[in-house]
């Protein structure tokens, strides 16, 4: 089973990263996947947004007219968004428990 850092780590490689690996990456989040996966998927979103990886679904759409260029702004600074949201997410989820901070019931 293809795991999401492994297709990470491919388009950060190539610079590049295909539909098909885009749709993989949707079915996985969907599914099962560990800190890790959610680390390199980060990783891959700000490299989209700095125009690291290029996208192969987007930069066809891109392409297509002048609006494409407005829109692919808007793309990126939700990408951007997302990224940093999803990065708040996993630090939070890699903090340990500590039962002492939890609230007590009437003790």
């Amino acid at each position: 089973m293809v795991l999401i850092k492994e297709i990470v780590q491919q388009a950060l490689t190539t610079g590049y990263l295909s539909v098909v690996a885009e749709d993989q990456m949707r079915v996985l989040i969907q599914t099962n996947y560990d800190s890790e996966d959610l680390d390199a998927w980060i990783i891959l979103q700000r490299a989209v947004v700095t125009g690291d990886v290029k996208q192969e679904s987007r930069r066809k759409k891109a392409s297509q007219s002048a609006k494409g260029k407005n829109a692919s702004s808007n793309l990126k600074l939700a990408y951007q968004i997302a990224a940093e949201i999803a990065s708040a997410a996993a630090m939070a989820l890699s903090l340990p428990k500590n039962t002492n901070d939890q609230p007590s019931m009437g003790v």
